[in-house]
């Protein structure tokens, strides 16, 4: 098969990041899509030269109409999905996309049969949807640099930028009731405190939906509300008709391609308010609150194990440790844990070691897995799993998908959690749920008819 190889351009700014993204995305110049947000660096991709899908069963790589082949799968997906990227004809690939919650290992898991039709909220049974994109932009205030297939769109993305200057009305939001069905999530809460005095396990995330009655402007609600928040990533994506737009709080994984593996739990929660000496209370109550405490540094002892699983010895180590991180309506305690790779692991091994993040699903993580599916009404497909960015150097960077506005098949919905652990009350778990769907509700912007 022919290498394809990238032609590289450069359009000069300066420029409004977020103003040409949105103008982008509702350009129809780029069919499905993902932004990814790093670093001040908004990494765009779109019009797909491959997409690999992933089922409870099979690894499926589609490179146009007629060409697509299908691996199947059962203890581990991840080196399918690798082995399919690497059997792709594109020189210097980087893959996005995103992955379910329920996409986990065998031995953090039930049997991949177990979630077979459970592929999210959506019920399709598709766990996992990455593309290698014909285009990629890298979009920076100084600068877009674009690497494509098709040269031809430079052009057309030089006057999507001349556009940017047109002025814009600004979007009208609809107030999002984030307090509903109190009665049941505390009752969930209660129910997960008992199972934990039993020693059924240690912690567990439990979460809760929240309907939106309308469509979804999903660009315009993804400039609002990452105008209000200070995530560690953003993404906007377009993937097959799924739709999400987030701030995610925390990476589950950040891999270099020299091999060094970076993973940043967040555990324990206090309201931001934007009243400094409010806020300086809470985050003083929060480093004081035991309860807080104790569940983030049990987050922060598993995250060690699972990257030491697969460190080279001695290398697993803590480089940040009780710090206090604002995302957006909420501060969070937050460590980062990293290790150097073994010479025989890979990126993904180390996504797998750390998939999904403690975070978002409890000790013992396979405890934590019934729990969530015996007291959550629905799978939670992207909600808890990741948006990623791979690189063909053996890079990897994945962000877990929380604050985010999701939608797909005529629904669209929020969703947030709360860490459980023996010593909960219910009531704040509760309103934990509620200061984090704060962090999106209040930007949603209804899709005109």
């Amino acid at each position: 098969m022919e290498q394809q190889h990238y032609e590289h351009a450069c359009i000069d700014g300066p420029l409004d990041p977020m103003a040409f993204i949105a103008r982008l995305a509702d350009s129809g110049l780029l069919t499905d899509y993902v932004v990814y947000e790093r670093d001040d660096h908004w990494h765009v991709a779109g019009n797909p030269s491959a997409e690999i899908r992933v089922d409870a069963h099979t690894v499926r790589t589609t490179r146009a109409a007629s060409d697509e082949t299908a691996v199947p799968w059962t203890a581990s997906p991840w080196q399918a999905i690798r082995a399919a990227l690497d059997g792709l004809p594109v020189v210097d690939w980087n893959a996005f996309g995103w992955l379910a919650f329920e996409l986990a290992d065998v031995t953090k898991s039930p049997p991949a049969s177990a979630l077979a039709g459970e592929g999210g909220e959506e019920g399709d049974g598709l766990l996992a949807h990455l593309i290698v994109p014909r285009t990629e932009l890298t979009v920076t205030e100084d600068r877009i640099h674009v690497r494509t297939l098709e040269p031809e769109i430079t052009e057309r993305l030089a006057k999507v930028l001349s556009a940017c200057s047109e002025h814009t009305p600004d979007p009208v939001l609809r107030p999002v009731t984030v307090h509903g069905a109190r009665k049941a999530y505390e009752d969930q809460v209660a129910y997960a405190v008992g199972q934990i005095g039993k020693g059924e396990l240690d912690k567990v995330i439990l979460s809760r939906s929240v309907e939106l009655p309308f469509t979804v402007d999903m660009t315009a609600t993804y400039v609002r509300g990452r105008a209000a928040n200070t995530p560690a990533r953003s993404f906007l994506l377009d993937l097959g008709g799924r739709q999400a737009a987030g701030f995610s709080p925390e990476t589950v994984v950040e891999v270099s391609a020299g091999g060094t593996a970076v993973t940043q739990p967040l555990a324990g929660t206090r309201a931001l308010t934007g009243v400094p000496e409010t806020d300086t209370a809470l985050r003083t109550e929060l480093r004081r609150d035991a309860k807080e405490v104790y569940e983030h540094a049990t987050s922060v002892k598993l995250a060690v194990e699972e990257l030491d699983s697969v460190g080279i010895p001695h290398t697993t180590h803590i480089r940040e440790f009780l710090a206090v991180k604002p995302r957006g309506s909420v501060q969070h305690l937050a460590s980062r844990v990293a290790t150097e790779l073994s010479e025989e692991r890979t990126a993904w091994d180390a996504l797998s070691a750390v998939f999904p993040p403690v975070t978002a699903s409890g000790i013992p993580k396979q405890a934590a897995y019934r729990l969530i599916r015996e007291l959550e009404d629905r799978p939670r497909g992207m909600y808890a799993g990741a948006v990623v960015l791979a690189g063909a150097d053996g890079s990897l960077d994945a962000a877990l998908v929380l604050r985010a506005v999701y939608q797909h098949g005529g629904r669209a919905w929020l969703r947030a959690g709360a860490g459980v652990v023996g010593a909960s009350r219910p009531s704040r778990e509760y309103e934990e749920t509620c200061e984090k769907l704060l962090s999106v509700a209040p930007y949603v912007v209804p899709k005109e008819s």
